[in-house]
């Protein structure tokens, strides 16, 4: 495959661009592969890419029932960030930041990562303590984290209400090496990555059954027939649960809907990420101008990629409460994503009760950022038949001994649901 770069750049407007070579190839599946990938998202493209790179494992198929990047990677607000407390996720987040940095040079494909930094905002003294304790660990974990006044947020922030009566600043946490990342270049970079090192890309392949016997998987049965592989790791978002049952097994998940939207574009006016858990808005401006903001999840089990008027009101009312100023915008767009969300808002890597099927689930509203990591992770898994030591706390059996991550305010609340 041709390497990207200002040459060949250069050389293709020659001939007017009309000779690029595809990105990646779209073959008809093989008999059988070592590994099979089930969903071509980010993280089974991520997965795929790192069994080649970093394993050697490089007969490896990823299948998926529609195109690549056309679920949940391409369906959410693009920010990156590792802010965790609690050190099972801290460092496993850290790990993804240390790739988000790279990636760009790794892939040979801007990913437009843009390290513009988060701001979590704090409206109660509560919350105030709450982000200086969680800072304090940050930074004893060695993860970047500052303590922002309001005359800061403000200067960073100008069109930000901070005298808000509803949602009054006291202040607020800020990661500054975290970001925003261009979501649809993060899969297609992947993809083609992946490519380049000999994994199969089976678009429009969807799989509608497992064949297992005797305790261990064989492969899958798909659209465009049987497929054998040696082993078979799922990465399938919200849809996990309805790809689990076809190998018997429940998981301790809930499938729902999680909306964003964007305004219409407008000159630069917001150059970080600003999110407010108590007004359950988090937003950020693209490249191209438009205001990318989203909220809360829509509190009822779905699989459907649209939602309702009643959350885009929400998380709206709430932007405009933080940024009187954007009021006067209108609203471009909308999109849903389905996420399953796990029981302690944490997500599952780990080896399934099957001998040679592995899951990657429940990521709630952390999958995005978690895209280089957890396909590292994933395919260490796969590849070594173990966890990861950084994922070694994202066990699936877990729930079964009560060792929990429950990292408070990141997950489902299965009580409210």
């Amino acid at each position: 495959m041709k390497k990207y770069s200002v040459f060949s750049l250069a050389r293709n407007a020659l001939d007017y661009h009309e000779n690029w070579t595809e990105a990646w190839r779209s073959p008809e599946p093989k008999p059988e592969y070592d590994v099979i990938i089930v969903g071509g998202g980010g993280h089974g493209l991520a997965t795929a890419y790192y069994l080649a790179k970093e394993h050697g494992i490089t007969n490896v198929a990823v299948i998926e029932k529609g195109w690549l990047g056309g679920g949940n990677v391409a369906r959410n607000t693009t920010i990156v960030r590792s802010n965790y407390q609690l050190e099972g996720n801290a460092f496993f987040y850290e790990k993804g930041m240390d790739l988000w940095r790279d990636l760009s040079q790794d892939l040979n494909y801007n990913v437009m990562f843009s390290p513009r930094g988060v701001i979590n905002l704090a409206h109660n003294d509560a919350q105030v303590d709450a982000f200086q304790r969680r800072g304090n660990t940050m930074r004893l974990n060695g993860i970047d984290a500052e303590w922002m006044t309001v005359d800061q947020i403000k200067k960073k922030a100008p069109l930000l209400n901070t005298e808000n009566m509803r949602y009054p600043v006291y202040g607020g946490l800020c990661q500054p090496k975290g970001g925003t990342a261009r979501h649809d270049a993060v899969a297609w970079g992947y993809a083609r990555a992946a490519d380049d090192r000999g994994v199969d890309m089976i678009q429009n392949c969807e799989v509608t059954g497992m064949r297992i016997e005797n305790g261990k998987i064989l492969g899958v049965e798909t659209t465009k027939g049987f497929i054998g592989a040696k082993k078979v790791g799922v990465a399938v978002a919200g849809h996990s649960s309805q790809v689990f049952q076809m190998a018997g097994m429940r998981l301790p998940i809930e499938t729902h809907l999680l909306q964003a939207m964007v305004s219409e574009p407008v000159k630069p006016a917001l150059d970080t990420v600003i999110t407010s858990g108590a007004a359950h808005c988090y937003i950020s401006q693209s490249d191209k101008g438009e205001l990318v903001f989203g909220g809360d999840i829509d509190f009822y089990n779905s699989y459907a990629q649209r939602g309702n008027y009643p959350i885009i009101e929400h998380v709206v009312t709430a932007m405009c409460e933080l940024f009187p100023a954007f009021s006067r915008l209108r609203l471009m767009r909308t999109w849903g994503g389905v996420m399953d969300m796990s029981m302690d808002g944490t997500p599952i890597i780990d080896k399934t009760p099957i001998d040679s099927l592995y899951i990657n689930a429940g990521w709630c509203y952390g999958g995005f950022k978690a895209t280089p990591a957890s396909g590292w992770c994933f395919a260490h898994t796969i590849a070594q038949d173990q966890p990861h030591d950084l994922s070694s706390e994202m066990r699936l059996n877990r729930f079964e001994t009560g060792h929990t991550l429950d990292e408070k305010g990141v997950g489902s609340t299965p009580n409210m649901h």
